[in-house]
Protein backbone atom coordinates (compact mmCIF):
# COMPACT_ATOMS: atom_id res chain seq x y z
CA UNK A 1 0.00 0.00 0.00
CA UNK A 2 1.41 3.44 -1.00
CA UNK A 3 2.24 5.92 1.78
CA UNK A 4 -0.39 8.47 0.74
CA UNK A 5 -3.03 5.76 0.59
CA UNK A 6 -2.09 4.50 4.04
CA UNK A 7 -2.23 7.98 5.57
CA UNK A 8 -5.52 8.81 3.91
CA UNK A 9 -7.05 5.56 5.09
CA UNK A 10 -5.96 6.03 8.71
CA UNK A 11 -7.26 9.61 8.76
CA UNK A 12 -10.83 8.62 7.93
CA UNK A 13 -13.31 9.10 10.76
CA UNK A 14 -13.33 6.10 13.05
CA UNK A 15 -13.49 5.42 16.78
CA UNK A 16 -9.96 6.80 17.31
CA UNK A 17 -10.76 9.99 15.40
CA UNK A 18 -14.00 10.42 17.35
CA UNK A 19 -12.12 10.28 20.65
CA UNK A 20 -9.53 12.73 19.35
CA UNK A 21 -12.15 15.22 18.20
CA UNK A 22 -13.69 15.13 21.69
CA UNK A 23 -10.31 15.66 23.38
CA UNK A 24 -9.34 18.63 21.19
CA UNK A 25 -12.86 20.06 21.24
CA UNK A 26 -12.80 20.85 24.98
CA UNK A 27 -9.71 23.12 25.02
CA UNK A 28 -11.01 24.82 21.87
CA UNK A 29 -14.07 25.84 23.89
CA UNK A 30 -11.90 27.60 26.45
CA UNK A 31 -9.57 29.13 23.84
CA UNK A 32 -12.59 30.87 22.32
CA UNK A 33 -13.48 32.13 25.79
CA UNK A 34 -10.04 33.69 26.15
CA UNK A 35 -10.29 35.38 22.75
CA UNK A 36 -13.38 37.31 23.84
CA UNK A 37 -12.86 37.31 27.60
CA UNK A 38 -12.31 41.06 27.87
CA UNK A 39 -15.81 41.72 26.59
CA UNK A 40 -16.71 40.92 30.21
CA UNK A 41 -13.56 41.19 32.34
CA UNK A 42 -12.98 44.67 30.86
CA UNK A 43 -16.61 45.76 30.58
CA UNK A 44 -17.11 49.45 31.34
CA UNK A 45 -19.99 50.02 33.79
CA UNK A 46 -21.75 53.33 34.36
CA UNK A 47 -19.51 55.53 36.48
CA UNK A 48 -19.26 59.00 37.95
CA UNK A 49 -17.04 60.90 40.36
CA UNK A 50 -16.87 59.43 43.85
CA UNK A 51 -18.10 62.02 46.39
CA UNK A 52 -16.99 61.21 49.95
CA UNK A 53 -18.91 62.68 52.87
CA UNK A 54 -18.97 62.21 56.63
CA UNK A 55 -16.36 62.66 59.31
CA UNK A 56 -14.10 59.95 57.91
CA UNK A 57 -15.06 60.55 54.25
CA UNK A 58 -16.24 56.94 54.00
CA UNK A 59 -19.87 57.52 53.01
CA UNK A 60 -20.72 57.91 49.33
CA UNK A 61 -23.26 60.41 47.99
CA UNK A 62 -25.96 58.70 45.92
CA UNK A 63 -29.45 59.31 44.58
CA UNK A 64 -30.88 62.78 44.01
CA UNK A 65 -28.18 64.39 46.16
CA UNK A 66 -25.61 63.35 43.55
CA UNK A 67 -26.63 66.18 41.19
CA UNK A 68 -25.45 68.69 43.78
CA UNK A 69 -21.92 67.42 43.30
CA UNK A 70 -21.83 66.02 39.75
CA UNK A 71 -23.09 67.65 36.50
CA UNK A 72 -25.86 65.82 34.64
CA UNK A 73 -25.90 65.21 30.90
CA UNK A 74 -28.89 65.59 28.56
CA UNK A 75 -30.27 62.22 29.67
CA UNK A 76 -29.98 63.20 33.34
CA UNK A 77 -27.12 60.76 33.81
CA UNK A 78 -24.11 61.80 35.95
CA UNK A 79 -21.11 63.07 34.03
CA UNK A 80 -18.48 60.34 33.92
CA UNK A 81 -15.35 62.43 34.35
CA UNK A 82 -16.21 65.75 36.02
CA UNK A 83 -17.62 67.05 39.28
CA UNK A 84 -18.51 70.50 40.60
CA UNK A 85 -15.73 72.35 42.38
CA UNK A 86 -18.18 73.21 45.18
CA UNK A 87 -21.61 71.73 46.01
CA UNK A 88 -24.48 73.27 44.01
CA UNK A 89 -27.22 73.41 46.66
CA UNK A 90 -29.36 75.66 44.47
CA UNK A 91 -29.94 72.70 42.13
CA UNK A 92 -32.35 71.28 44.74
CA UNK A 93 -34.72 74.19 43.97
CA UNK A 94 -37.07 73.95 41.00
CA UNK A 95 -35.36 75.01 37.74
CA UNK A 96 -32.11 75.56 39.61
CA UNK A 97 -28.94 75.85 37.52
CA UNK A 98 -25.26 75.40 38.28
CA UNK A 99 -22.91 78.37 38.51
CA UNK A 100 -19.56 76.99 39.61
CA UNK A 101 -16.77 75.47 37.54
CA UNK A 102 -16.06 71.76 37.31
CA UNK A 103 -12.96 69.74 38.04
CA UNK A 104 -11.72 66.16 37.44
CA UNK A 105 -12.67 63.27 39.72
CA UNK A 106 -10.00 63.87 42.36
CA UNK A 107 -11.29 61.18 44.75
CA UNK A 108 -11.74 58.44 42.18
CA UNK A 109 -14.94 57.01 40.75
CA UNK A 110 -18.09 55.27 41.86
CA UNK A 111 -19.38 52.42 39.67
CA UNK A 112 -22.74 50.91 38.91
CA UNK A 113 -22.30 47.31 40.05
CA UNK A 114 -25.76 46.08 39.06
CA UNK A 115 -24.32 44.06 36.14
CA UNK A 116 -20.72 43.30 37.14
CA UNK A 117 -19.35 43.04 40.67
CA UNK A 118 -15.92 43.97 39.40
CA UNK A 119 -13.94 44.29 36.17
CA UNK A 120 -10.40 45.41 35.44
CA UNK A 121 -11.98 48.82 34.78
CA UNK A 122 -13.30 49.13 38.32
CA UNK A 123 -10.20 47.46 39.79
CA UNK A 124 -7.71 49.92 38.33
CA UNK A 125 -9.98 52.87 37.38
CA UNK A 126 -9.41 52.58 33.63
CA UNK A 127 -11.84 55.36 32.77
CA UNK A 128 -11.69 58.97 31.56
CA UNK A 129 -8.00 59.83 31.07
CA UNK A 130 -7.01 56.17 31.56
CA UNK A 131 -9.63 54.63 29.28
CA UNK A 132 -7.11 53.89 26.50
CA UNK A 133 -5.44 51.36 28.81
CA UNK A 134 -8.43 49.08 28.38
CA UNK A 135 -7.70 48.75 24.67
CA UNK A 136 -4.00 48.44 25.47
CA UNK A 137 -4.70 45.39 27.64
CA UNK A 138 -6.64 43.71 24.82
CA UNK A 139 -3.94 44.69 22.34
CA UNK A 140 -1.27 43.01 24.49
CA UNK A 141 -3.19 39.74 24.26
CA UNK A 142 -3.47 40.14 20.48
CA UNK A 143 0.24 41.01 20.19
CA UNK A 144 0.99 37.81 22.09
CA UNK A 145 -1.03 35.84 19.56
CA UNK A 146 0.67 37.78 16.78
CA UNK A 147 4.18 36.85 17.96
CA UNK A 148 3.25 33.38 19.14
CA UNK A 149 2.14 32.34 15.68
CA UNK A 150 5.53 32.48 13.90
CA UNK A 151 7.55 31.53 16.98
CA UNK A 152 5.56 28.46 18.04
CA UNK A 153 4.66 27.62 14.44
CA UNK A 154 8.33 27.54 13.46
CA UNK A 155 9.30 25.51 16.54
CA UNK A 156 6.58 22.98 15.73
CA UNK A 157 8.18 22.28 12.33
CA UNK A 158 11.41 21.41 14.17
CA UNK A 159 10.21 19.83 17.41
CA UNK A 160 6.89 18.37 16.34
CA UNK A 161 3.23 19.38 16.55
CA UNK A 162 2.51 17.32 19.67
CA UNK A 163 5.32 18.82 21.78
CA UNK A 164 4.22 22.38 21.04
CA UNK A 165 0.57 21.48 21.61
CA UNK A 166 1.40 20.24 25.11
CA UNK A 167 3.58 23.26 25.87
CA UNK A 168 0.87 25.66 24.71
CA UNK A 169 -1.75 24.04 26.94
CA UNK A 170 0.52 24.21 29.99
CA UNK A 171 1.49 27.81 29.29
CA UNK A 172 -2.15 28.80 28.87
CA UNK A 173 -3.03 27.26 32.23
CA UNK A 174 -0.14 28.91 34.08
CA UNK A 175 -0.41 32.36 32.51
CA UNK A 176 -4.20 32.51 32.56
CA UNK A 177 -4.30 31.55 36.22
CA UNK A 178 -1.57 34.06 37.04
CA UNK A 179 -3.59 36.82 35.34
CA UNK A 180 -6.44 36.12 37.77
CA UNK A 181 -4.11 37.05 40.66
CA UNK A 182 -2.37 39.98 38.94
CA UNK A 183 -1.62 42.73 41.51
CA UNK A 184 -1.60 45.53 38.94
CA UNK A 185 -2.36 46.31 35.31
CA UNK A 186 1.24 45.84 34.15
CA UNK A 187 1.37 42.29 35.50
CA UNK A 188 -2.08 41.56 34.07
CA UNK A 189 -1.00 42.71 30.59
CA UNK A 190 2.19 40.60 30.78
CA UNK A 191 0.26 37.46 31.71
CA UNK A 192 -2.31 38.14 28.98
CA UNK A 193 0.53 38.56 26.47
CA UNK A 194 1.89 35.08 27.22
CA UNK A 195 -1.65 33.68 27.23
CA UNK A 196 -2.01 35.06 23.71
CA UNK A 197 1.17 33.31 22.62
CA UNK A 198 -0.11 29.99 23.92
CA UNK A 199 -3.46 30.54 22.21
CA UNK A 200 -1.65 30.79 18.89
CA UNK A 201 0.39 27.69 19.63
CA UNK A 202 -2.63 25.61 20.53
CA UNK A 203 -4.77 26.66 17.56
CA UNK A 204 -1.94 26.17 15.06
CA UNK A 205 -0.94 22.75 16.30
CA UNK A 206 -4.51 21.64 16.98
CA UNK A 207 -5.32 22.53 13.36
CA UNK A 208 -2.30 20.67 12.06
CA UNK A 209 -3.11 17.59 14.12
CA UNK A 210 -6.51 17.60 12.41
CA UNK A 211 -4.64 15.26 10.07
CA UNK A 212 -5.90 12.83 12.74
CA UNK A 213 -9.48 14.12 12.56
CA UNK A 214 -9.69 17.07 14.98
CA UNK A 215 -12.43 19.65 14.41
CA UNK A 216 -12.70 23.43 14.92
CA UNK A 217 -16.32 23.60 16.10
CA UNK A 218 -15.18 24.31 19.65
CA UNK A 219 -14.14 27.82 18.64
CA UNK A 220 -17.76 28.57 17.81
CA UNK A 221 -19.46 26.92 20.77
CA UNK A 222 -16.87 28.45 23.09
CA UNK A 223 -18.50 31.82 22.56
CA UNK A 224 -21.77 30.39 23.88
CA UNK A 225 -19.95 28.93 26.87
CA UNK A 226 -18.40 32.33 27.59
CA UNK A 227 -21.84 33.98 27.65
CA UNK A 228 -22.99 31.44 30.26
CA UNK A 229 -19.82 31.68 32.35
CA UNK A 230 -19.87 35.48 32.35
CA UNK A 231 -23.55 35.53 33.30
CA UNK A 232 -22.92 33.20 36.24
CA UNK A 233 -19.59 34.75 37.36
CA UNK A 234 -19.71 38.54 37.64
CA UNK A 235 -16.27 39.01 39.26
CA UNK A 236 -13.46 39.37 36.71
CA UNK A 237 -10.85 37.48 38.74
CA UNK A 238 -13.12 34.50 39.26
CA UNK A 239 -14.13 34.52 35.58
CA UNK A 240 -10.47 34.66 34.51
CA UNK A 241 -9.69 31.75 36.85
CA UNK A 242 -12.64 29.64 35.66
CA UNK A 243 -11.50 30.11 32.05
CA UNK A 244 -7.88 29.10 32.78
CA UNK A 245 -7.74 26.28 35.33
CA UNK A 246 -9.25 23.65 32.95
CA UNK A 247 -6.13 23.90 30.76
CA UNK A 248 -4.18 21.93 33.37
CA UNK A 249 -6.57 19.02 32.83
CA UNK A 250 -6.29 19.42 29.04
CA UNK A 251 -2.51 19.31 29.37
CA UNK A 252 -2.60 16.04 31.29
CA UNK A 253 -4.86 14.09 28.97
CA UNK A 254 -3.30 15.48 25.76
CA UNK A 255 -0.25 13.29 26.31
CA UNK A 256 -2.43 10.59 24.73
CA UNK A 257 -2.60 12.44 21.39
CA UNK A 258 -0.12 11.01 18.84
CA UNK A 259 2.32 12.99 16.72
CA UNK A 260 1.41 13.85 13.13
CA UNK A 261 2.28 10.91 10.87
CA UNK A 262 3.18 13.28 8.05
CA UNK A 263 5.64 15.17 10.29
CA UNK A 264 7.27 11.95 11.50
CA UNK A 265 7.79 10.70 7.96
CA UNK A 266 9.22 14.00 6.73
CA UNK A 267 11.63 14.05 9.69
CA UNK A 268 12.97 10.57 8.99
CA UNK A 269 11.12 8.77 11.77
CA UNK A 270 9.12 6.20 9.79
CA UNK A 271 9.24 3.64 12.62
CA UNK A 272 7.33 5.97 14.93
CA UNK A 273 4.88 6.84 12.15
CA UNK A 274 4.34 3.13 11.56
CA UNK A 275 3.63 2.48 15.25
CA UNK A 276 1.14 5.38 15.31
CA UNK A 277 -0.66 4.12 12.21
CA UNK A 278 -0.88 0.62 13.63
CA UNK A 279 -2.16 2.02 16.93
CA UNK A 280 -4.88 3.95 15.09
CA UNK A 281 -5.83 0.84 13.10
CA UNK A 282 -6.07 -1.23 16.29
CA UNK A 283 -8.28 1.31 18.08
CA UNK A 284 -10.50 1.50 15.00
CA UNK A 285 -10.89 -2.29 15.01
CA UNK A 286 -8.70 -2.77 11.93
CA UNK A 287 -5.71 -4.52 13.52
CA UNK A 288 -5.03 -6.90 10.57
CA UNK A 289 -4.83 -3.98 8.15
CA UNK A 290 -2.52 -2.12 10.53
CA UNK A 291 -0.18 -5.10 10.74
CA UNK A 292 -0.05 -5.12 6.94
CA UNK A 293 1.65 -1.70 6.85
CA UNK A 294 5.40 -2.08 6.29
CA UNK A 295 8.42 0.21 6.56
CA UNK A 296 9.49 -0.45 2.98
CA UNK A 297 6.88 1.90 1.56
CA UNK A 298 8.42 4.82 3.45
CA UNK A 299 11.83 4.25 1.95
CA UNK A 300 11.44 6.50 -1.10
CA UNK A 301 9.84 9.81 -1.84
CA UNK A 302 9.85 11.02 1.75
CA UNK A 303 13.54 11.39 2.59
CA UNK A 304 14.77 14.19 0.30
CA UNK A 305 12.33 16.93 1.10
CA UNK A 306 13.36 20.58 1.07
CA UNK A 307 11.24 23.61 1.91
CA UNK A 308 13.47 25.97 -0.05
CA UNK A 309 13.04 24.92 -3.67
CA UNK A 310 11.14 26.19 -5.56
CA UNK A 311 10.01 29.55 -4.04
CA UNK A 312 6.85 29.83 -1.97
CA UNK A 313 4.95 31.96 -4.49
CA UNK A 314 1.95 29.68 -4.74
CA UNK A 315 0.40 30.70 -1.42
CA UNK A 316 1.15 34.42 -1.28
CA UNK A 317 -2.49 35.64 -1.22
CA UNK A 318 -3.18 33.69 1.99
CA UNK A 319 -1.87 36.37 4.43
CA UNK A 320 -4.09 39.06 2.88
CA UNK A 321 -7.09 36.76 3.23
CA UNK A 322 -6.38 36.07 6.91
CA UNK A 323 -5.58 39.71 7.71
CA UNK A 324 -8.80 40.95 6.12
CA UNK A 325 -10.98 38.36 7.78
CA UNK A 326 -9.73 39.08 11.31
CA UNK A 327 -9.63 42.81 10.61
CA UNK A 328 -13.41 42.91 10.10
CA UNK A 329 -14.37 40.01 12.38
CA UNK A 330 -12.82 41.46 15.53
CA UNK A 331 -14.28 44.87 14.79
CA UNK A 332 -17.72 43.25 15.05
CA UNK A 333 -17.01 40.82 17.90
CA UNK A 334 -15.11 42.90 20.45
CA UNK A 335 -17.42 45.86 20.90
CA UNK A 336 -20.58 44.36 22.39
CA UNK A 337 -21.32 47.39 24.55
CA UNK A 338 -22.16 49.52 21.53
CA UNK A 339 -25.63 47.92 21.62
CA UNK A 340 -26.60 49.79 24.77
CA UNK A 341 -30.25 48.79 24.75
CA UNK A 342 -29.52 45.04 24.81
CA UNK A 343 -27.98 42.90 27.54
CA UNK A 344 -24.31 42.27 26.86
CA UNK A 345 -24.81 38.60 27.76
CA UNK A 346 -27.61 38.26 25.20
CA UNK A 347 -25.49 39.94 22.52
CA UNK A 348 -22.63 37.51 23.21
CA UNK A 349 -25.09 34.61 23.06
CA UNK A 350 -26.49 35.80 19.72
CA UNK A 351 -23.03 36.42 18.28
CA UNK A 352 -21.93 32.94 19.32
CA UNK A 353 -25.11 31.16 18.25
CA UNK A 354 -25.10 32.64 14.76
CA UNK A 355 -21.74 31.00 14.05
CA UNK A 356 -23.18 27.49 14.48
CA UNK A 357 -25.49 27.44 11.42
CA UNK A 358 -23.04 29.49 9.37
CA UNK A 359 -20.16 27.09 10.03
CA UNK A 360 -22.36 24.07 9.38
CA UNK A 361 -23.40 25.49 6.02
CA UNK A 362 -19.87 26.45 5.05
CA UNK A 363 -18.62 22.94 5.90
CA UNK A 364 -21.10 21.48 3.41
CA UNK A 365 -20.50 24.12 0.76
CA UNK A 366 -16.70 23.82 1.00
CA UNK A 367 -16.95 20.06 0.40
CA UNK A 368 -19.29 20.52 -2.55
CA UNK A 369 -18.21 23.70 -4.33
CA UNK A 370 -14.60 23.85 -3.16
CA UNK A 371 -12.53 25.79 -0.65
CA UNK A 372 -11.58 28.66 -2.95
CA UNK A 373 -15.10 29.65 -3.99
CA UNK A 374 -16.41 29.28 -0.43
CA UNK A 375 -13.63 31.41 1.04
CA UNK A 376 -14.04 34.14 -1.57
CA UNK A 377 -17.83 34.24 -1.20
CA UNK A 378 -17.69 34.56 2.62
CA UNK A 379 -15.25 37.47 2.47
CA UNK A 380 -17.08 39.36 -0.26
CA UNK A 381 -20.56 38.88 1.21
CA UNK A 382 -19.36 39.76 4.72
CA UNK A 383 -17.85 42.98 3.42
CA UNK A 384 -21.05 43.83 1.54
CA UNK A 385 -23.13 43.47 4.73
CA UNK A 386 -20.83 45.92 6.52
CA UNK A 387 -21.07 48.39 3.64
CA UNK A 388 -24.86 47.99 3.67
CA UNK A 389 -24.90 49.19 7.29
CA UNK A 390 -23.20 52.52 6.47
CA UNK A 391 -26.37 54.46 5.46
CA UNK A 392 -28.58 52.86 8.13
CA UNK A 393 -29.62 55.37 10.88
CA UNK A 394 -28.57 54.57 14.45
CA UNK A 395 -32.17 54.46 15.67
CA UNK A 396 -32.88 51.44 13.41
CA UNK A 397 -31.30 49.08 15.94
CA UNK A 398 -32.93 45.88 14.68
CA UNK A 399 -31.64 46.38 11.13
CA UNK A 400 -28.17 47.33 12.36
CA UNK A 401 -27.93 44.28 14.62
CA UNK A 402 -29.20 42.04 11.81
CA UNK A 403 -26.53 43.29 9.38
CA UNK A 404 -23.86 42.97 12.09
CA UNK A 405 -24.86 39.41 12.97
CA UNK A 406 -24.92 38.33 9.31
CA UNK A 407 -21.53 39.92 8.69
CA UNK A 408 -20.00 38.28 11.76
CA UNK A 409 -21.44 34.91 10.78
CA UNK A 410 -19.88 35.14 7.33
CA UNK A 411 -16.48 36.19 8.69
CA UNK A 412 -16.65 33.35 11.21
CA UNK A 413 -17.41 30.95 8.35
CA UNK A 414 -14.51 32.43 6.41
CA UNK A 415 -12.19 31.76 9.36
CA UNK A 416 -13.40 28.17 9.61
CA UNK A 417 -12.84 27.59 5.91
CA UNK A 418 -9.48 29.35 6.04
CA UNK A 419 -8.10 27.02 8.74
CA UNK A 420 -8.88 24.06 6.51
CA UNK A 421 -7.80 25.73 3.27
CA UNK A 422 -4.48 27.00 4.64
CA UNK A 423 -3.60 23.61 6.10
CA UNK A 424 -4.22 21.97 2.72
CA UNK A 425 -2.27 24.58 0.74
CA UNK A 426 1.02 24.41 2.65
CA UNK A 427 3.23 21.30 2.25
CA UNK A 428 4.18 19.31 5.31
CA UNK A 429 7.81 20.51 5.39
CA UNK A 430 6.75 24.10 6.14
CA UNK A 431 3.12 23.69 7.16
CA UNK A 432 3.53 24.97 10.70
CA UNK A 433 5.81 27.81 9.63
CA UNK A 434 3.30 28.79 6.95
CA UNK A 435 0.40 28.52 9.36
CA UNK A 436 2.37 30.64 11.80
CA UNK A 437 2.88 33.41 9.23
CA UNK A 438 -0.76 33.46 8.14
CA UNK A 439 -1.96 33.27 11.74
CA UNK A 440 0.33 36.20 12.53
CA UNK A 441 -1.27 38.20 9.72
CA UNK A 442 -4.71 37.33 11.10
CA UNK A 443 -3.77 38.73 14.49
CA UNK A 444 -2.24 41.80 12.87
CA UNK A 445 -5.71 42.39 11.46
CA UNK A 446 -7.15 42.04 14.96
CA UNK A 447 -4.64 44.58 16.31
CA UNK A 448 -5.33 46.98 13.42
CA UNK A 449 -9.12 46.99 13.85
CA UNK A 450 -9.28 49.30 16.92
CA UNK A 451 -6.73 51.63 15.31
CA UNK A 452 -8.95 52.04 12.26
CA UNK A 453 -11.94 52.61 14.53
CA UNK A 454 -10.19 55.77 15.74
CA UNK A 455 -10.78 57.41 12.34
CA UNK A 456 -14.45 57.72 13.26
CA UNK A 457 -13.50 60.92 15.10
CA UNK A 458 -12.60 62.49 11.74
CA UNK A 459 -15.08 60.87 9.32
CA UNK A 460 -17.92 58.96 10.98
CA UNK A 461 -18.46 56.44 8.17
CA UNK A 462 -14.79 55.87 7.21
CA UNK A 463 -14.15 52.85 9.52
CA UNK A 464 -17.17 50.97 8.16
CA UNK A 465 -16.07 51.66 4.59
CA UNK A 466 -12.65 50.16 5.34
CA UNK A 467 -14.03 47.22 7.31
CA UNK A 468 -16.22 46.43 4.31
CA UNK A 469 -13.84 47.18 1.43
CA UNK A 470 -10.79 45.31 2.74
CA UNK A 471 -12.41 41.82 2.91
CA UNK A 472 -14.03 42.35 -0.50
CA UNK A 473 -10.59 43.04 -1.98
CA UNK A 474 -9.13 39.98 -0.26
CA UNK A 475 -12.02 37.83 -1.49
CA UNK A 476 -11.16 38.76 -5.06
CA UNK A 477 -7.47 37.87 -4.49
CA UNK A 478 -8.42 34.44 -3.12
CA UNK A 479 -9.32 33.43 -6.68
CA UNK A 480 -5.56 33.42 -7.44
CA UNK A 481 -5.16 30.37 -5.17
CA UNK A 482 -5.46 26.75 -6.33
CA UNK A 483 -8.36 24.53 -5.35
CA UNK A 484 -7.54 21.81 -2.80
CA UNK A 485 -10.82 19.89 -2.62
CA UNK A 486 -10.13 16.20 -3.18
CA UNK A 487 -6.36 16.77 -3.49
CA UNK A 488 -4.02 14.83 -1.13
CA UNK A 489 -1.91 16.87 1.29
CA UNK A 490 1.36 17.95 -0.30
CA UNK A 491 4.62 17.05 1.44
CA UNK A 492 7.14 19.07 -0.60
CA UNK A 493 7.18 22.48 -2.24
CA UNK A 494 7.76 20.75 -5.56
CA UNK A 495 4.42 18.98 -5.25
CA UNK A 496 2.67 22.30 -4.57
CA UNK A 497 4.32 24.04 -7.51
CA UNK A 498 3.61 21.14 -9.88
CA UNK A 499 -0.12 21.43 -9.16
CA UNK A 500 -0.32 25.12 -10.06
CA UNK A 501 2.59 25.59 -12.46
CA UNK A 502 0.58 27.73 -14.88
CA UNK A 503 -0.23 30.51 -12.38
CA UNK A 504 1.34 33.93 -12.92
CA UNK A 505 3.40 34.01 -9.73
CA UNK A 506 4.67 37.54 -10.32
CA UNK A 507 1.13 38.95 -10.58
CA UNK A 508 0.08 37.20 -7.37
CA UNK A 509 3.17 38.48 -5.58
CA UNK A 510 2.65 42.08 -6.69
CA UNK A 511 -1.06 42.03 -5.76
CA UNK A 512 -0.23 40.77 -2.28
CA UNK A 513 2.63 43.25 -1.77
CA UNK A 514 0.51 46.19 -2.94
CA UNK A 515 -2.21 45.27 -0.48
CA UNK A 516 0.22 44.86 2.40
CA UNK A 517 1.99 48.16 1.62
CA UNK A 518 -1.38 49.94 1.58
CA UNK A 519 -2.26 48.60 5.04
CA UNK A 520 1.17 49.51 6.43
CA UNK A 521 1.13 53.07 5.07
CA UNK A 522 -2.43 53.64 6.29
CA UNK A 523 -1.73 52.36 9.81
CA UNK A 524 1.46 54.46 9.96
CA UNK A 525 -0.58 57.51 9.02
CA UNK A 526 -3.00 56.77 11.87
CA UNK A 527 -0.15 56.42 14.34
CA UNK A 528 1.40 59.75 13.31
CA UNK A 529 -1.86 61.68 13.41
Amino acid sequence: MAPDVQLEKEQRMGFFQTILVALVFLPLLMVASHNFLQNFTAAVPRHWCYIPVGDNATTEVTGDLLKIYVPMDGNQEPDRCLRFSTPQWQLLAPNGTSTNATEPCLDGWAYDRSVFNSTIITEWNLVCGQRALKDFAQSMYMVGVLLGAPVLGGLADRLGRRALLLWSLLQMGVMGTSAAFAPNLAAYCAFRFFSGMSTAGFILNGTSLSEWGAGMGGLTLGQLLLAGLAYAIRDWRQLQLASSVPFFLFFLYSWWIPESAHWLIINHRPEKALRNLQRVAQINGEKPEGEGISLEVWGTGYTTLSPFEPPLTSVLPIPSDRFSNSFSFFHLALDLQRFEGISIFLVQLIFGAVDVPFRMVVAVVANRLGRRLTQAACLVLGGLFILASVPVPQDMEVLLITLTVLGKGLFSSSASCSYLYTTELYPTVIRQTGLGVTFMMARLGAVAAPMVQMTQAFVSFLPLLLFGAVPITAGILVNCLPETLGVPLADTMKQVEDRIGRLDFESIFLAHINMTVFYSVYLTFLHIH
